[in-house]
């Protein structure tokens, strides 16, 4: 390996980090279902339209895989604030935990991709609109399978994939940006490399 290809191993820091991540976010995953939970009012008027707040759920996984740049950093972390989540305590249950881990997989298929060498805003949209697509599939079967089709299911779907690029995607390549002149992530390439983030 020379010295301008990223080891792909993993370091007791990552973990830390991806780990950090993971519980700050399963806090706000908690807060945001009852902003959710509350929200049903106001979008009364065309339902799917709330999925327009849903991409901070899908957060984690692409900040942590824009900081961490390692195989399984977005899976790990989006899984592991899944889990805490429901020690939380949520109104979904224990489904949220592969439904974590659907979601973490859709932002590392779009890093895998990319094969984990490019970090720039157009990676992250891609990822952030990678996993908003994971997650739709999801929701479509677990929890939209009742629905209209049409009428609820395409719409909800196609504004989860809108919410997770610009929430998730350009919203975890500007968390990681602001970070890094701070110096938290020195120990990181996206610290680093900061024209790349």
């Amino acid at each position: 390996m020379n010295s301008h290809t990223p080891s792909h191993r993993w370091r007791t820091i990552d973990i830390v980090i991806a780990s950090i991540i993971a519980v700050t976010f399963s806090v706000v995953f908690w807060a945001w279902g009852h902003l959710w939970n509350a929200t049903d009012a106001a979008f009364a008027f065309f339902p799917p339209a709330k999925t327009l707040i849903y991409g901070v759920w899908l957060v984690p996984a692409v900040l942590a895989g824009l900081i961490i740049r390692k195989p399984g950093a977005a899976l790990f972390t989006e899984a592991v604030a899944a889990v805490i989540s429901v020690l939380l305590g949520t109104g979904w249950g224990a489904l949220v935990i592969p439904q974590g881990l659907v979601q973490g997989l859709g932002a590392e298929i779009a890093f895998a991709i990319l094969l984990y060498r490019n970090w720039k805003l157009p990676a992250a949209l891609f990822a952030g609109a990678l996993t908003g697509l994971s997650a739709a599939l999801f929701d479509f079967f677990a929890w939209n399978g009742g629905t209209d089709l049409w009428e609820y299911r395409i719409p909800y779907a196609l504004l989860t994939i809108v919410s997770s690029t610009i929430i998730a995607g350009a919203g975890g390549w500007a968390l990681t940006r602001a970070l890094a002149p701070t110096g938290v992530l020195d120990r990181f390439a996206a610290g680093r490399d900061r024209t790349l983030v």
